[in-house]
């Protein structure tokens, strides 16, 4: 048996919704978590109290801090003490990176993306891997704005392939710029909220931030500038090469891809699957892969993320054979 002393705030916080946060916990442990005016009382076998004790501090130190606690940040703490890993979330909390427009923190949420924003900021070149949900743009993103506002680089440049995800949409009409937007607005969504509205726009305004097709990029040298390529997974390594030797003085560049999820035609190779090969060992290149563990998403997502990963796994295994 425990005994916590927790605040009312940091308690409701630490419970989550309807108990929800503690339910998690508790079965996880196969402990029984009671509190008492103020008091928190956890039952159970000597081991998983110890663990489950471990738990409820770091989330209580993460609501200290002013955080609202997430059921996606107890399931990560749990999976933590339950793998017996020496860190935790306190480690990615500290590590902020900006406010948001509407003032909330942009941070890491696990150590998989805090190891990939400190590569971001020790590198020139950093390739973040992993399929959706991992906050690799997101994060990316936040680096590039906070990079542009303490005057580290000159303007922004964000870019993918215009390929569409299985679908076929036509000619759509318009002009230029109307035709290119459906496969840029993720960009546009991220910096809205980290930016805001106005900021972005008058940055875009006078050419300082620029969301634009990789073949944009073709013929340029991109000098003093934060680059990032989202979904390089759509990329052909005639493409891949065309954009990192577009790469000028006093640039970073990072680039996001979900190799699980390519829209390229059957039989084509990707540029991010060559690039990983022949820049392995290149110097000032670093490589992040996000993993399932890393989903910020909803917890479904990381669920459904894990179900295909066993399944491609086996599909594998079976045509190996």
């Amino acid at each position: 048996m425990a005994d916590i002393g927790i605040d009312e705030k940091d308690l409701r916080n630490i419970f989550g919704p309807f108990d929800s946060h503690i339910k998690i916990i508790e079965e996880a442990f196969g402990t029984t978590v009671i509190e008492r005016d103020g008091a928190v009382k956890i039952l159970g076998d000597a081991a998983e109290v110890a663990r489950c004790r471990a738990v409820m501090d770091e989330l209580y130190e993460i609501s200290q801090r002013g955080n609202d606690i997430t059921e996606q940040q107890v399931r990560y703490s749990v999976e933590m003490h339950m793998e017996n890993v020496n860190d935790s979330l306190i480690t990615a909390d500290e590590a902020l990176i900006c406010h948001t427009a509407a003032g909330k923190p942009v941070k890491p949420k696990t150590l998989g993306q805090k190891a990939y924003v400190d590569a971001i900021r020790n590198n020139m070149i950093v390739f973040g891997t992993g399929p959706a949900g991992r906050g690799k743009t997101y994060l990316a993103m936040a680096m590039a704005i906070t990079a542009f506002k303490k005057e580290e680089v000159s303007r922004i440049i964000l870019t993918r392939p215009a390929i569409e995800a299985g679908e076929k949409l036509g000619f759509l009409p318009g002009d230029l710029q109307s035709k290119v937007d459906p496969y840029l607005r993720p960009l546009y969504d991220a910096l809205y909220q980290i930016m805001g509205a106005e900021s972005f726009a008058r940055n875009m305004e006078k050419g300082l931030i620029e969301v634009a097709p990789l073949a944009y990029m073709r013929g340029r040298t991109l000098d003093n500038a934060y680059i990032i390529l989202d979904e390089a997974q759509n990329t052909t390594p005639a493409q891949m090469k065309m954009f990192l030797t577009r790469i000028g003085f006093g640039s970073k560049v990072v680039i996001t891809g979900d190799r699980t999820q390519k829209d390229l035609a059957v039989g084509s190779v990707s540029g991010l699957d060559v690039a990983l090969r022949v820049l392995s060992d290149v110097d000032d290149i670093a490589f992040c892969n996000l993993t399932s563990r890393d989903v910020v998403r909803h917890p479904l997502v990381q669920k459904i993320v894990k179900a295909y990963e066993v399944y491609e796994e086996k599909s594998r295994k079976k045509k190996s054979k």
